[in-house]
């Protein structure tokens, strides 16, 4: 299939905490992508549309798994080393080259509406759109205040919403498609607050589950043994879950360590569901419009999240490690007059890939500043010569005061993983974190896809952890990154052993 010659609209949805394995369209994942070994809990019928009708990627992953820097790579294209958005609190800034300012450039009408979590204050607010209207920060579920911009153009104005943040987000683009220029090409983005924590459903979905147990995960139960001990002694357990404001239950008395751990996982994971059903309503909402004006055959229709997340995998509840079930990205692209309908892909693709996938779409220059590779030829059918086989990681915050996962980089390839805890004592906040010797960890995700034993000792595996550290040089040096020295040397003692 070929491109359309008449510059296409682009509809990129993107939620928030989505992990792919709870998107019914990836139960039949292919047994080489991040989301095997993952059954699926919950059906997505308007997601799944956007499957079926176009091609769902196996093998994307984000290259920072916490939200405000993973927003950064997708929307400039470039590493958060390079686009400064290292962590939570470190904003973007707005002067940054951007793929909608480029759009916008190109004569596209452009607008965003939802999540933006990018920074605080007017030198923070959106730049590149047409209009915008988004929450402050997180936001909340219910009744949401949003920012818009001022009539004078100077700084923001608040807005008090009545109603439920995805109907809200997706009502604010559904209008703006209606009183958009019919005769220019649109880039919309709906960004999508849930499934975010604290989960809180609709009242549509409130009782959505009700006296339904869902599956737990294989690795509910997983004891962590073996991992690297910064692993072992993160909060991020289903027993770390708040009563209050992530259960909303009191826990019932009497009950063993076990019997609780089922309980809480059950709160938990129904109401996370129950908000992606909202999403998956409101999706439909914006295909249906989508069909009723003529526009599905040359409108490029994206779903992804921000990243992945735990929905009780080892035993954890959210995201930021470079595990599967976290670096992995939800990714579906309908495009009729390029993609072919149901089709499958499972090359790796990166958050930082998707800016210069959607210029090259609309015929538009790559800036050479961009690092990521357009996916274009992977939407036609094609596999160009060198494709990525391996992908480069590294989350920033080591130990945030609540959930206390380490700072961490690495380098994952079709077959493995490689994962240095770095540990180093200042934080990228400037906070003194836990001193600790660097530890490295080691996966084979063909015989292990779960992650459950850490090999990165294990004397036959010494070359494959040869081959990877050269690897992790390797990508560090084409993308700009510095090594930690610390953790490279505790690497090379580990290696220098003979097998």
């Amino acid at each position: 299939m070929s491109r359309s010659a008449v510059p296409p609209n682009l509809l990129f949805i993107m939620s928030d905490d989505h992990a792919a394995h709870a998107i019914s369209a990836y139960s039949t994942a292919s047994a080489t992508g991040a989301a095997r070994a993952r059954p699926v809990i919950n059906h997505t019928p308007n997601l799944d549309r956007i499957a079926n009708e176009g091609m769902r990627f196996d093998s994307c992953f984000c290259t920072n798994s916490i939200c405000t820097p993973s927003r950064a790579s997708i929307l400039t294209g470039t590493y958060n080393h390079v686009n400064g958005v290292t962590t939570l609190v470190t904003p973007m800034d707005n002067t940054l080259d951007t793929f909608p300012k480029r759009l916008q450039s190109a004569g596209y009408q452009t607008a965003m509406f939802g999540k933006w979590h990018l920074g605080h204050g007017p030198e923070h607010d959106p730049t590149g759109f047409d209009r915008w209207r988004v929450l402050p920060g997180q936001g909340h579920y219910h009744n949401p205040v949003m920012l818009q911009p001022r009539p004078d153009g100077r700084g923001h104005t608040i807005v008090e919403r009545g109603g439920y943040v995805t109907d809200l987000i997706t009502d604010d683009c559904l209008r703006w498609l209606d009183r958009r220029d019919r005769d220019r090409p649109f880039a919309l983005l709906c960004h999508h607050k849930a499934p975010h924590r604290s989960w809180e459903p609709s009242r549509k979905h409130f009782s959505l589950f009700d006296g339904i147990d869902i599956p737990e995960p294989d690795t509910l139960w997983d004891d962590h043994e073996g991992r690297a001990e910064v692993v072992q002694a993160m909060r991020m357990r289903i027993m770390d879950l708040d009563p209050v404001v992530d259960l909303k239950a009191t826990v019932p008395p009497g009950l063993s360590e076990d019997e609780e751990i089922r309980w809480r996982y059950q709160r938990y994971i129904k109401d996370y569901l129950r908000t992606i059903a909202s999403i998956d309503d409101n999706v439909g909402r914006m295909l249906d419009w989508l069909d009723s004006e003529g526009l599905t055959e040359n409108t490029i229709v994206v779903y992804t999240s921000d990243q992945g997340f735990f929905l009780g995998d080892h035993g954890w509840f959210d995201k930021r490690m470079m595990y599967e079930e976290s670096m992995a990205m939800p990714l579906l692209l309908r495009y009729p007059a390029m993609v072919e309908a149901g089709s499958v892909c499972d090359e790796i693709a990166l958050n930082v890939d998707f800016a210069s996938t959607f210029l090259d779409l609309a015929g538009l220059e790559v800036p050479a500043e961009m690092q990521g590779t357009s996916l274009a030829p992977l939407l036609a059918g094609e596999r160009p010569d060198g494709w990525q086989e391996s992908m480069y990681y590294r989350y920033w915050m080591h130990d945030d005061g609540s959930h206390r996962v380490p700072a961490h980089y690495g380098v994952r390839t079709r077959t493995h993983k490689l994962i240095g805890y770095y540990n180093d004592p200042l934080d990228q906040l400037g906070a003194r974190g836990p001193a600790t010797t660097p530890e490295w960890e080691l996966f084979d995700l063909v015989v292990d896809p779960a992650e459950l034993r850490n090999v990165i000792a294990d004397p036959a595996y010494r070359d494959v952890a040869i081959e990877l550290r050269i690897e992790l040089a390797r990508l560090q040096a084409e993308v700009g990154d510095e090594p930690h020295s610390g953790a490279e040397a505790v690497l090379a003692e580990l290696l220098a052993a003979p097998a």
